[in-house]
């Protein structure tokens, strides 16, 4: 399965807070078949420790190490939002929901952080105009 397929990119999510973008990525992972319903919990807990906002428009919520039991496969779920969500007073227009199986979140997370560092590669996303669109410009997750 790859990590990320069209169907779990969204351009027209609903959130308008942190919580309800945190849960809408946990809802498109579930869907996926790569994580149980419980692992929405998870990103809310690690969301309260630590603020997953990575700068540059991005944030990528995940679950803590002890939800390692609600990950079924390494999986991404994208949401890219019109009007900027507030995130700990930062804005965040992406965001990126992880999981990853067996420890595979952290290469995935290198490959997104590479893409989201340079803000041109975050104009095209910006400018993008569907999912699959998005799925190109952030196609090397896959490989």
């Amino acid at each position: 399965m790859p990590v990320l397929s069209v169907d779990q990119i969204t351009t027209s999510p609903r959130a308008t807070t942190k919580d309800e973008a945190i849960q809408e990525a946990a809802d498109m992972l579930v869907a996926a078949g790569a994580v149980t319903p419980d692992y929405a919990e998870a990103m809310r807990e690690r969301e309260r420790s630590v603020s997953t906002y990575m700068g540059n428009l991005l944030a990528i919520p995940h679950g803590t190490n002890e939800s390692k039991d609600a990950i079924l496969d390494s999986a991404l779920s994208v949401a890219r939002y019109e009007t900027p969500l507030d995130w700990d007073g930062n804005p965040v227009r992406f965001v990126v929901g992880i999981a990853g199986k067996d420890g595979g979140h952290l290469e995935i997370l290198s490959k997104i952080a590479v893409v989201f560092a340079d803000e041109d590669e975050v104009a095209k996303l910006e400018a993008a105009p569907d999912a699959a669109a998005i799925l190109e410009l952030l196609g090397d997750v896959n490989e």
